[in-house]
């Protein structure tokens, strides 16, 4: 759809689909104008597999910023948080094995 915009609009994301396991995350760029920086929330996955963690939480990273390493905790697998390089706050959470 980059020839129905502007110059500048041709370069934004109409919309995206994450498929994590059999949940789909959506969402797009805002209209010009309205753009606001993401803050006070943290998108949080919760993962099933450690394995499965470390892979998303790596892409999720790359040129982004890494606040809390990606890491076994007392209450998770892996638990880590991150703002990826659109300056999206991620929280990702692996459940410890039952």
């Amino acid at each position: 759809m980059a020839e129905q915009v502007d110059a500048a609009g041709s370069k934004k994301i109409l919309h995206a689909t994450l498929a994590v396991g059999s949940h789909l995350l959506q969402g797009a760029d805002a209209l010009p104008g309205h753009y606001q920086k993401p803050q006070g929330f943290s998108v949080m996955l919760q993962i099933d597999s450690a394995a499965d963690a470390e892979r998303i939480f790596k892409n999720l990273a790359e040129n982004g910023t890494v606040q809390v390493p990606l890491q076994e905790t007392f209450w998770a697998a892996r638990f880590g948080m991150l703002v990826d390089q659109f300056a999206t706050p991620w929280t990702v959470n692996c459940g410890q094995p039952k």
